[in-house]
């Protein structure tokens, strides 16, 4: 697979990472020089200096031969004209591009298939607003990651000082428990361990496994994670991410916006009906207090300034608050943040980088999220008839070491594995896997 990249930011960076792990033939275009430069020093892609629009430099990149092309720029108009000359000229099968302004993102006939022929546009803002959105309506979880509709979850649970399941064996859980469930995946400080019966839970473990959306609030309970709704939410900025959140939650729960900016005060109280626009810094200690930062059900941090998430977000939690959500676009700050007590870290680069490798993977993905700083990831995907695993068994052990089957969803039914369940054609199944095994997970899949 060849794959062009229009642009060498953050995104573009991580992007081209995640591709060069997984052999894909990259090749970044960017006008700025200095990125390329440390992008080539770290990674083995090739990079052309120019003009994101500039037909030679596509033609240099291969484009003639491209499987996909991902405009990730900082500018929506520059990623849109990248993938309309990757129509016009390459015929370009596959066109992915980074669509921020909601005027143009919501343009479903600009972006469809007799114009610029983008699919998918992803708007980081708004996904990473659903994620968090999904966190407050299960504020006890770290993770929540919807599948089929919502009808299963896999969810993140950070296992408390009081658990009675702390110190125990997974294997003797189920009978402790007397629940039928699966760990898929434990996040132990930087460690990622696809468990065995054998591994013992730990305090400050991250487990992710899937349920049905009925089960989560009850395994929660029986995790001994305190359980909770939330009514009162603080959001420090009150740009779009934190625009996209009040207008989402205002009608269900009492919001709170604080924002340094004054024009955007203004633009916030004139376009939400409900919630609470504050101009001032979301760090001021005094503030916070005379806020009643202590009553908020939740406090979540997303302004522009990843340092200013992080320590905001400790203040709340200290004053009380909660359930303390952070935004951090530098993945090297996500276990830092972990480890100083923050439940749930967001990171919009990631998100991204999430959806754009459903399209890389080989087989028909449905969805798919890395976890744990990329070392891991949960993926949704449809059993061809060609698979070999079709018609057999999973005590065969048919998946690879540092993988594991989470869930089986078939006929609308929801299947939590065992030895004796085998693998029928057009199943859909939810499978964690550490980034080693990925590759021979797919060639199961194809």
């Amino acid at each position: 697979m060849r794959v062009i990249i229009v642009g060498a930011g953050e995104v573009g960076y991580q992007i081209a990472k995640f591709l060069t792990y997984e052999g894909v033939d990259v090749v970044i275009i960017d006008r700025d020089g200095d990125k390329l430069r440390r992008i080539s020093d770290e990674l083995d892609i090739a990079t052309i200096e120019a003009e994101g629009s500039d037909p030679s430099a596509f033609k240099e990149a291969g484009a003639d031969n491209a499987d996909l092309l991902l405009a990730v720029t900082n500018s929506d108009e520059t990623n849109m004209i990248a993938c309309l000359l990757g129509k016009a000229m390459f015929n370009i099968k596959r066109k992915i591009a980074r669509i921020r302004n909601p005027d143009y993102y919501f343009n479903k006939e600009l972006l469809g298939k007799a114009n610029l022929d983008i699919d998918p546009a992803i708007n980081p803002e708004l996904e990473t607003a659903s994620t968090i959105i999904r966190l407050l309506e299960s504020p006890f979880a770290s993770e929540v990651i919807d599948f089929e509709q919502g009808k299963i979850m896999v969810v993140g649970f950070k296992i408390p000082p009081d658990s009675p399941i702390k110190g125990k064996k997974l294997k003797a859980i189920r009978t402790l428990l007397n629940r039928d469930f699966l760990i898929g995946i434990i996040e132990r400080d930087e460690n990622v361990i696809v468990p065995s019966g054998d591994d013992i839970l730990q305090e400050g473990d991250i487990v992710y496994l899937p349920l049905r959306k009925e089960e989560v609030q009850k395994m929660a309970q029986s995790f001994g994670v305190p359980v909770r709704s939330i009514k009162k939410v603080m959001i420090l900025g009150g740009g779009r991410i934190g625009y996209y959140i009040a207008s989402r939650i205002e009608n269900r729960a009492d919001v709170k916006i604080i924002e340094k900016n004054e024009e955007r005060c203004k633009f916030l109280s004139k376009h939400l009906g409900k919630s609470l626009i504050l101009y001032g810094d979301g760090a001021d200690k005094k503030l916070l207090i005379e806020e009643n930062i202590g009553n908020m059900d939740a406090y979540i941090a997303v302004s522009n300034n990843d340092e200013l998430n992080i320590m905001a977000a400790l203040l709340a939690k200290k004053l009380g608050t909660k359930k303390v959500i952070a935004l951090v676009n530098r993945t090297d700050y996500i276990p830092l943040a972990h480890n100083l007590g923050i439940q749930s870290v967001i990171c919009p680069r990631l998100i991204t980088a999430s959806i754009i490798l459903r399209y890389v993977r080989r087989g028909e993905v449905l969805s798919l999220l890395a976890i744990a700083e990329n070392k891991a990831e949960i993926i949704e995907v449809v059993v061809s008839k060609s698979s070999s695993i079709v018609g057999r068994s999973l005590k065969e052990g048919i998946f690879p070491a540092n993988a594991i089957l989470g869930a089986i969803i078939r006929d609308e039914r929801i299947i939590i594995p065992g030895g004796e369940d085998f693998i029928k054609e057009n199943d859909k199944l939810i499978i964690f896997s550490l980034k080693e095994s990925i590759k021979k997970v797919e060639s199961l899949l194809t």
